[in-house]
């Protein structure tokens, strides 16, 4: 029998051998009557059953806003949970943001306020001020931004409340090895794990669950049996050399945000419009490039950069370029047992610029997302890679359009001639976010775009809201 233990709302709980795809939703409503968590899409995006997630990291308790809708039962092992019941003082006395919600009327109808509340807190907590940010992944249909906003604001310049004590200690005592459920396994190692899953090539790899927790709650699919590996922390690494920066395949598209700030600053704006804030604090860069989408936001950037993987099986290394790495829809360069443990992005000038259109600026899913990467010398085009997503069945180059540009004048006529060479290279869906030919003709738009932003010194090529449609 394995165990899995947390703290909640400050209170230590142990389950044992928990069902290891029950949602950390159901079990707050169903099993402790929290109902402040609200269930609205069960699917990560309205932000109604957002809860505060703390955990220790570096000796550090960082906290993080979660959709509990699609966070697992084992996933929250040795971290502390919130939920709006908890964040009040034993006495009754309210948090900064609950007081600021109530005075600025910050709630109408009242269900989303719970999973705003909580995303409010934790960016207290954090000290964050980027509130349009902060809530992107919190819906409100009936009370309207404006005063939610003046609330998180007021609140932010009020102190830490005095009854929230810091539970590092307590978390650092349920560290703990390796755990095995009923169907669940949870490393500690990133060598257990290799072993382990040599041996259970069939089982589900479950990192961030952003995807996967979708086929629970939307496909009533059985994951079973399953691996988290959420507790390895050499997936977790961010290692910068000479050469460039490798990134484990567990760090979180957060961090890999952060980490592309002063690198390529556009794929980081891009990553901006990633799914919200609860979703980029869980989601590892490693699933949205293992699940093979042929709409996945980071692959054509990280294919742009010339990104490497690193593919893993039992003690056996290989590399593969991240281009080679999808084969077909479903399908890519993988073998059973094999998983991948780190992405390489060699280090080179930032001529990189990611466009993402899309109908909505914040959580929505790409029609096409493009990346753009040129070097320009004494007037003439010396290297390309245009990588594109949403375009066919796999991330894919736009190889037709490169060879077209390179070795030629970097000039207007040059990109017009280049555009026609996109008909070569794609022939895309027509799909309910957009037709065939529109996903052609904003391709070649977006080359045309690049090549002013490129040549035009008026113009800002690191602006907010780039790509939007």
């Amino acid at each position: 029998m394995g165990q899995i233990r947390f703290l909640l709302n400050g209170v230590d709980v142990i389950l044992d051998d928990p069902n290891p795809t029950e949602t950390l939703l159901d079990y707050l409503r169903e099993n402790r009557k929290l109902t402040g968590t609200k269930e609205g899409c069960n699917e990560g995006d309205c932000g109604a059953c957002t809860v505060s997630v703390a955990a220790l990291e570096g000796g550090r308790l960082i906290h993080r806003a979660l959709n509990a809708c699609i966070l697992f039962l084992p996933q929250i092992h040795g971290k502390s949970i919130r939920t709006v019941e908890g964040i009040s003082a034993p006495d009754g006395r309210l948090h900064p943001v609950q007081t600021a919600m109530v005075k600025f009327h910050g709630s109408q109808c009242g269900f989303c306020t719970p999973g705003f509340i909580m995303s409010m807190y934790t960016a207290h907590r954090d000290g964050r001020q980027d509130f349009d940010d902060v809530l992107a992944g919190n819906l409100c249909r009936c009370t309207g931004y404006a005063p939610i906003i003046r609330a998180a604001e007021t609140a932010s310049k009020q102190p830490q409340p005095d009854w929230l004590t810091d539970e590092a200690e307590r978390l650092q005592a349920m560290a703990g090895g390796d755990i095995t459920l009923d169907g669940a396994f949870l490393p500690v190692t990133l060598d257990s794990f290799a072993d382990w899953y040599v041996e259970n090539p069939d089982a589900t790899i479950i990192g961030g669950a952003t995807d996967l927790g979708l086929w629970v709650t939307k496909l009533m699919r059985n994951l079973l049996p399953t691996v988290f590996i959420h507790r390895l922390q050499d997936l977790q690494t961010i290692e910068i050399t000479e050469d460039g920066i490798r990134i484990g395949a567990g760090v979180t598209v957060a961090r890999v945000r952060g980490a592309m700030v002063d690198r390529h600053a556009d794929f980081a704006e891009m990553l901006r419009r990633y799914g919200s804030v609860q979703v980029r604090n869980s989601a590892t860069i490693g699933g949205n490039i293992a699940n093979g989408s042929p709409i996945g936001d980071t692959p054509p950037p990280l294919i742009a950069l010339g990104t490497t993987l690193t593919l893993r099986r039992g003690s056996k290394r290989r590399e593969v370029l991240l281009e080679d790495f999808f084969v077909a829809y479903g399908k890519q360069n993988r073998q059973a047992g094999e998983f991948v443990e780190s992405l390489f992005i060699p280090n080179q000038p930032d001529t990189l610029a990611c466009y993402k259109i899309s109908k909505r600026f914040d959580q929505d899913i790409s029609a096409l997302c493009g990346a753009f990467n040129i070097t320009v010398e004494n007037g003439m085009v010396t290297t390309a890679c245009i990588a594109f997503g949403g375009m066919a069945a796999t991330p894919k180059r736009s190889a037709k359009v490169e060879a077209a540009l390179v070795g030629q004048p970097w000039t207007e006529a040059s990109v017009n001639t280049a555009c026609d060479a996109f008909a070569e290279d794609f022939t895309p869906l027509s799909d309910v976010r957009g037709s065939s030919d529109y996903r052609l003709r904003t391709a070649k738009n977006l080359l045309r775009r690049y090549f002013h932003e490129s040549t035009n010194p008026l113009t800002e090529t690191r602006i907010v809201g780039r790509g939007v449609a």
